[in-house]
């Protein structure tokens, strides 16, 4: 099969799209009667995470596919005051966002929390789920069985403390050289500045505040145990193709590979890139190929 070809363009403008009686947020590439994907991101990135690749498989697959901001991020609602930030509560909102598109079975595009989301609604839904396109992620992040109480001690003091003060910048250049900065994963300012730009807002001084809850900075109360973990993989039933960053977080780590043992269906696809190759302006083309390529596999029946 001839590897596609995209356009350098980034195809048609996202539509923005209110959901969930408002409390969600999305982008919207592709017709709105084609087939749609949702696309979940990671954590502290927002629904332009899909800028560069959504044109490239709307184009070449003439799909629709919608990328959710996850609650308190980007433009979507922060949880109320008193509640967490559970993996498992963002479960709820692929299955609100899927009631409201009248959507009773998805192909899940997912990126790094993103993918662990996906993961926890095919392994428990596997009704709702058609397919999972996992980008530089898999399982979630857990924490052995004996470090559970230690675990709910930091969670809950980080809880009673106050909440600090939005991120403030004089611009936008800023804004995303500390993202760059200060990223959890390296990030260069081309793929930084989507994510950046879709989540602030302008203050009345001129300058440029983060849209992000601040709680999403505190931890979690509790995980899944790696043993939890394997076996919700175990249960995923939905073929699932996994690209993974060269520079990603995945690789020939002891628990990546646990991990990809534990899934039934799973085609693995190692790509020059980091962590956000999806995102990536020199990787993305390459990560559009994999995954129109496997989808064609798919519809033919071709080994």
């Amino acid at each position: 099969m001839t590897t596609p070809t995209f356009s350098t363009a980034t195809g048609s403008a996202a539509q923005p799209l209110s959901l969930a009686h408002g409390r969600l947020a999305a982008l919207s590439w592709g017709r709105a009667n084609a087939p749609t994907w949702l696309a979940l991101h990671g954590w502290l990135d927002n629904a332009a995470s899909f800028t560069r690749l959504a044109p490239r498989l709307v184009e070449a697959l003439d799909i629709r596919i919608v990328a959710i901001d996850f609650r308190g991020h980007g433009h979507s609602a922060h949880s109320p005051a008193g509640s967490d930030y559970a993996l498992w509560d963002y479960s709820h909102d692929v299955l609100d966002v899927m009631d409201a598109l009248n959507i009773e079975q998805a192909v899940l595009l997912a990126h790094s929390m993103g993918a662990a989301v996906a993961c926890l609604l095919a392994s428990a839904l596997p009704e709702r789920v058609e397919r999972l396109v996992l980008l530089d992620g898999l399982g979630a992040l857990n924490t052995e069985a004996e470090e559970t109480a230690s675990q709910l001690r930091k969670g809950l003091l980080a809880y009673r403390r106050p909440l600090s003060r939005a991120p403030r910048y004089p611009d936008i250049e800023s804004a995303v050289a500390a993202r760059v900065a200060g990223g959890v994963t390296p990030l260069d300012t081309m793929t930084a500045t989507p994510l950046v730009e879709r989540n602030t807002q302008a203050t009345s001084d001129g300058h440029v505040q983060m849209r992000t809850d601040s709680r999403l900075l505190k931890p979690s109360l509790v995980r899944f145990t790696p043993q939890q973990v394997l076996a919700l993989l175990a249960e995923i039933q939905a073929p699932v193709l996994l690209i993974e960053g060269a520079r990603g977080i995945l690789g020939e780590r002891a628990w990546a590979e646990k991990a990809r043992q534990a899934v039934p269906h799973l085609t693995r696809q190692v790509l020059a890139g980091g962590h956000h190759l999806h995102l990536e302006p020199k990787a993305v083309d390459q990560v559009a190929s994999v995954v129109v390529q496997h989808c064609h596999k798919e519809t033919t029946g071709q080994p």
